[in-house]
C-alpha cells in the first residue's frame, strides 16, 4: 500500500463509494481501515481529501475504539468457534492494529482514556486498552519500532485465552469462588498455548499471554515467578493492564479514580510491578495532567503546573496567587483530578 493510501486509514468516509462502473464498495461513514484501503485499492479508485472527514480527537477515538472492539470480538468468536485455536492475524492486522498505532500517536491520554471506558464489552474493549497503553508505554522506554510493534500485537492478544473461560465467570457481578479462580488463572496458560501456535508470532509474544499476571516479588501467576524471569514485554503489559482495570467499570465495582490508581501503583512499586516501568509510566501520566484543576485535602483547588521527577505524585500547584510545592507540604496531599 502507498503512504498517500495508507494516510486515509482512520478517516471516515463522507459519502457511499462507487467504483467508476457503479458498483458500490463501501457505505458513507466508514472509518476506513488497511482492509478497506485494499479494497479501495482493488476497484482502482484514488481518494483525494474531500472524501473524507478529519474527525477531531475524540470522536476519532471513540470510533475507532469502538471499531476496534467490535473487531476483537469477533476475532474471539473465531477462535472459539474455529477446530483448531489459532488467531487470525490478517483481521488482527487489518482491523485492530492500525488503529492502535494510531492512537498511540496522539497526545490526548484523557481523551483516550475516556473512549476506552468499558460500555458492556469490557472483555474485549479491555485488551484495545491494554494494546494502546502498552504501545504508549513502550514509546516513553524507547523501544526500537520492530520492538514496539511486536510489543503491540502482544499486549493486544495479552488476554486472548479468557476466551476459554466461561462466560458466567467472566461475567460474574460478585467475588469468584476458589474453583472459579483456579479456572480463571487458567486463561494465561491458554492464551499461551493459542499465541505460540498461531503462524505469524513469536514465543515472546506467546510468553506475554502467559505471564502478564507474574509479579516482580513471585506474588503472581500461573508460576509465582520471580522477575528476573518475567519478560520485559510481559513487565510492561502488567502495568498497562493493571491500570486499565482499576480505571474501569467492572461487573463487580466501580472504576477507581485516576489519581487514587496512580498512588495505589506507586506504593505496590517495589514489590509487584517492575520499579523502573512503573516509575515512567507514573511520571508520564502525571506530566499529561500538567493544566489540569485539583481538588487537594483541604477542599482547596488548585492547578497542577509543574510535576516534580522526585516525587511526581505531589507536584507543584498554583492556587491563586500561591504556589504549593507539594513535596515539601507533605500535611497536604491531592484527592482528585479535575478533566479539563
Amino acid at each position: 500500500m502507498d503512504k498517500s493510501m495508507e494516510s486515509f486509514i482512520g478517516k471516515q468516509l463522507i459519502a457511499n463509494l462507487f467504483n467508476d462502473k457503479g458498483v458500490f464498495v463501501l457505505p458513507a461513514l466508514t472509518l476506513l481501515t488497511a482492509d478497506n484501503i485494499r479494497l479501495i485499492r482493488q476497484h482502482n479508485i484514488i481518494l483525494v481529501e474531500r472524501d473524507v472527514l478529519h474527525l477531531d480527537n475524540a470522536a476519532f477515538y471513540q470510533l475507532a475504539i469502538d471499531d476496534c472492539t467490535a473487531a476483537m470480538e469477533n476475532i474471539f468468536d473465531q477462535i472459539r468457534y474455529s477446530k483448531h485455536k489459532r488467531v487470525p492475524m490478517f483481521e488482527l492486522r487489518s482491523d485492530v492494529l492500525p488503529f492502535i498505532q494510531q492512537i498511540s500517536e496522539k497526545n490526548d491520554f484523557y481523551g483516550m482514556l475516556s473512549a476506552l471506558q468499558s460500555k458492556d464489552d469490557y472483555t474485549y474493549r479491555h485488551n484495545v486498552a491494554v494494546g494502546i497503553i502498552s504501545t504508549l508505554l513502550g514509546k516513553w522506554l524507547k523501544l526500537k519500532p520492530e520492538e514496539l510493534s511486536m510489543l503491540t500485537t502482544a499486549a493486544t492478544l495479552h488476554d486472548i485465552g479468557k476466551l476459554m473461560i466461561p462466560a458466567e465467570i467472566l461475567t460474574k457481578p460478585g467475588p469468584l469462588t476458589d474453583e472459579e479462580f483456579q479456572l480463571m488463572k487458567k486463561h494465561t496458560t491458554f492464551g499461551y498455548e493459542i499465541v505460540r501456535d498461531t503462524v505469524g508470532t513469536n514465543h515472546n509474544q506467546a510468553l506475554v499471554a502467559l505471564q502478564h499476571h507474574e509479579r516482580m516479588d513471585g506474588s503472581g501467576y500461573p508460576f509465582g515467578v520471580l522477575g528476573n524471569r518475567i519478560t520485559d514485554f510481559s513487565k510492561i503489559v502488567a502495568v498497562a493492564d493493571i491500570f486499565h482495570a482499576m480505571t474501569s467499570d467492572r461487573f463487580y465495582r466501580s472504576a477507581s479514580p485516576l489519581y487514587e490508581v496512580l498512588l495505589q501503583m506507586e506504593e505496590n512499586v517495589y514489590g509487584k510491578l517492575d520499579p523502573y516501568i512503573c516509575r515512567v509510566f507514573i511520571n508520564k501520566l502525571m506530566q499529561s495532567m500538567i493544566g489540569n484543576d485539583v481538588e487537594l485535602t483541604d477542599g482547596q483547588v488548585g492547578t497542577i503546573i509543574m510535576i516534580l521527577s522526585h516525587d511526581p505524585l505531589r507536584p507543584l500547584v498554583n492556587i491563586g496567587e500561591e504556589f504549593i510545592d507539594l513535596s515539601r507540604h507533605r500535611s497536604l496531599g491531592i484527592v482528585k483530578v479535575l478533566p479539563k
